[in-house]
Formats: C-alpha cells, sequence, structure tokens
C-alpha cells in the first residue's frame, strides 16, 4: 500500500491544536490532520484512506463506545491497541512504521506506545 500525505490525529476529545499547547510540537499547528476518534475509525481510515505519513497517538480512548446493550463490558481499545493493530498492518503489508509521536496526556500509556512503536522500528532496521 502506498503511503498518503496525511496526517492522522488520535483522539476521542482534543483537536491537533490543542495539543500543540502542551507538546510544543509545531506539527500541531499544521491545518491538514484527519482526526479519529476511536480504535474503528482508525483502522477504518488507514484500510480505506490508505497509509498516511505521519500518526499522534491518544493513549486514553472514551469507554462509551465500548459497552454493550446488555451492559457487558468489552475491553478498552486504547491508543495502544491501535498502535499494535498498526504494526501487524505494516508487517502484513510489507510496509514501514510511519512517522508517529504520542501527544498522551497519560505519561505511562505516552511510554508504551512509544516503546512499542520505537523497538518496532529497531527490529526492522
Amino acid at each position: 500500500m502506498e503511503m498518503t500525505k496525511r496526517l492522522l490525529f488520535l483522539d476521542d476529545l482534543r483537536h491537533p491544536i490543542d495539543a500543540y499547547h502542551y507538546t510544543k510540537q509545531d506539527i500541531f499547528l499544521r491545518d491538514d490532520w484527519e482526526i479519529v476518534r476511536n480504535y474503528h475509525q482508525f483502522v477504518s481510515s488507514i484500510l480505506v484512506e490508505g497509509f498516511p505519513e505521519f500518526i499522534s497517538f491518544d493513549h486514553d480512548l472514551a469507554d462509551e463506545d465500548y459497552l454493550e446493550s446488555d451492559s457487558h463490558e468489552i475491553p478498552e481499545k486504547t491508543g495502544y491497541e491501535c498502535a499494535k493493530w498498526l504494526i501487524n498492518y505494516c508487517m502484513d503489508h510489507n510496509v514501514e512504521l510511519p512517522k508517529f509521536f504520542s501527544h498522551s496526556m497519560n505519561p505511562v500509556g505516552k511510554e508504551n506506545i512509544e516503546s512499542l512503536l520505537n523497538n518496532y522500528k529497531k527490529l526492522t532496521r
């Protein structure tokens, strides 16, 4: 699959400009971000629109999408789950991991996402 010149922003609440305010990363000032709010939108965006050149991950995504009608909770699909899906996608389609960042305010979640993706990058060099 060919990489597209898209920027993908995974966050259930915030917009890229919000992430700029606390990260001071200039890329968040760009106005061409595609915003996805949950795991399903993340996966669908890549499958339908193509592989982005850059992805910014939030870790904690809203829980309300993950309740079944009989009130049994489905495990939350976090930004970490999205990162794991992305790695599997890269392996299955023989594509390089896009550039990435985690703008999550959850320090453990941020570290987990970045460690997972950075470790995969090291393995594929």
